[in-house]
């Protein structure tokens, strides 16, 4: 199988006890990071702490022993809490796991048949108006926890979920509000303010906050929901494999999920590794990457996990931390089930405001809102998709989103390119041996791509037709494709119909591939193929005379 090779065999070449201990202390960082927000991802898709956990353990290791990337962190990611939540909501937990364990064989597949390059593919207008729609849609779907609301679900479709809060807005718990925008405040003036507080801004601010609102909330005894009055804590190991039960009947309703999670799954794991990529000046294999995604993802929800993708924030923190290979990664997910080993006990009493405000803090931080404000920087076209993306995210579905995306950033390409695509017409000038042939003889150089979305070019030569003689030149075309020489021989069918004779110049490269994979030199003499303008001018002028 040389196709699947992952990273971590090719991360030890002179490698050092030095670099042991460096990745040793990158994962236990970025394994106390990673636990608030995994609880906090799992809560917010309305599944129990412990699937985030789980999630994070289990795909962080997978990932890290079969991924394509050296310092890469997977685990749960804020993108997916909408998709999730929406998935539980329709058609429960169990097919929720079903749902995960399908984009794993999808995400798999995807790195077999090398698909891994075509994923950056996906314009950044798309990109932007999910990130930032999903963004919106976490902050909307924490405001409950964070007024600590009365409101027993809370639904996944937007206008529903703006009505039940406000019909609820009365329903605010005080101490609620006060613990979880004290926690907002205190991760926005740790952030801004780290370096100053010495060795004690190492510590990173989720961790400082979840410690303090814990605290705070067990010594008061505030009134406020915990994850142990909701969910009666989460387990201290982790669980024995179950079966899905799988059948046909779940399977057909969840395909379209499971390749939404499959597709967010890839943007979001090879997006992580070309920014890690900068950050270590190193390249990552991303189809060997989608493997590893697919596998973990197909196995985690065996152990009742949840989606994993790699994690831009968590990732970041762990090269920040001096992480240098997938050890780190390693190390990440033992530090995680280790914790819950010792302190699942303790997490009983975490405040549900304060992870709210954790998760706000997180999803106003992965929105791009700068490209919103510089719009300057979009032509028209681009500023539709991201806006249409935008607000289907937000008001509809994601799916429906991206599709939409897709299909306006593909209408707008197919026009750029048409627009790129031009002819100009011989001047007699340029060519004396023609000045007495005038209406006789005409030739067209034709510019850019002759694909269907630019066959309109061979319209103009057919409506400008002269009496005897037509020659195109296609020396300036890069491609040309089906449909286009499916017109080019309308074109030179409807010559001859009219007693004219064509004669054809420049094919080249890939012109010339499909001119002989369409058996296009068979169909004419080959007297009338030259190999430049001036010479098919030429030959026009010799069969005149």
């Amino acid at each position: 199988m040389a196709f699947f090779r992952p990273t971590i065999l090719d991360s030890f070449k002179g490698y050092k006890q030095a670099y042991f201990f460096e990745d040793v202390l990158a994962g236990i960082t970025v394994g106390v990071v990673a636990l608030p927000l995994a609880m906090a991802f799992a809560i917010a898709s309305g599944l129990k702490p412990e699937a985030g956990i789980y999630a994070a353990i289990v795909g962080g290791l997978l990932v890290a022993l079969l991924g394509g990337t050296k310092v890469q962190i997977a685990g749960p990611a804020g993108a997916f809490i909408v998709i999730v939540y929406g998935i539980v909501d329709r058609y429960g937990v169990a097919n929720l796991l079903l749902a995960t364990s399908l984009s794993g064989i999808f995400l798999f597949l995807m790195g077999v048949f090398r698909l891994g390059t075509l994923v950056r593919f996906i314009p950044v207008a798309v990109i932007v108006g999910f990130t930032n729609g999903i963004a919106v849609l976490i902050i909307l779907s924490q405001i409950r926890d964070l007024l600590g609301l009365q409101i027993d679900k809370v639904p996944s479709q937007f206008f529903s979920l703006v009505q039940s809060l406000y019909q609820e807005i009365g329903t605010f718990n005080p101490f609620a509000i006060f613990l979880s925008l004290a926690s907002l405040a205190i991760l926005v003036i740790w952030r801004i303010n780290k370096k100053r507080f010495g060795m004690l801004g190492n510590v990173p601010g989720t961790i400082f906050v979840l410690i303090a609102a814990t605290l705070t909330t067990s010594i008061f005894s505030l009134p406020i929901e915990t994850i142990g009055s909701r969910f009666g804590g989460i387990p201290s190991s982790l669980p024995s494999p179950q079966w899905l039960g799988i059948s046909w009947e779940s399977a057909q309703f969840l395909i379209a999920p499971a390749m939404t999670l499959a597709l967010l799954g890839a943007i979001e794991s090879l997006l992580c590794a070309r920014i890690a990529d900068g950050l270590t000046h190193s390249r990552h294999q991303p189809n060997q990457e989608l493997m590893g995604q697919g596998i973990a993802n197909f196995c985690v929800p065996f152990l009742g996990g949840m989606p994993v993708t790699g994690t831009i924030a968590r990732t970041v923190t762990n090269i920040e931390s001096g992480a240098r290979t997938p050890i780190s990664a390693i190390v990440h997910s033992l530090t995680l089930l280790l914790i819950i080993i010792l302190a699942a006990p303790l997490a009983k009493d975490i405040p549900l405001a304060c992870l709210a405000a954790i998760l706000i803090y997180i999803a106003w931080n992965m929105g791009e809102w700068n490209k919103f404000i510089d719009f300057k920087q979009f032509r028209l076209p681009y500023r539709i998709t991201m806006i249409s993306v935008f607000l289907l995210t937000v008001m509809v579905d994601l799916t429906v989103a991206v599709e939409v995306g897709l299909l306006l950033a593909f209408l707008t390409f197919i026009y750029r390119i048409s627009s790129l695509s031009r002819i100009e017409r011989t001047q007699a000038q340029d060519y004396p041996f023609l000045e007495d042939l005038t209406g006789k003889v005409m030739g067209y150089r034709i510019y850019g791509a002759l694909f269907f979305g630019a066959v309109q070019l061979l319209e103009e030569i057919e409506n400008n037709l002269p009496q005897n003689a037509v020659v195109l030149d296609f020396k300036n075309v890069i491609y040309i494709d089906s449909t286009g020489m499916d017109s080019l021989s309308e074109l030179i069918h409807h010559c001859h119909k009219q007693g004219l004779t064509v004669y054809i110049c420049g094919l080249a490269h890939q012109p010339h591939d499909i001119a002989k994979r369409s058996c296009f030199y068979q169909k004419m003499n080959a007297d009338y193929f030259c190999h430049d303008l001036q010479a098919g001018l030429q030959k026009a002028r010799q069969s005149i005379a």
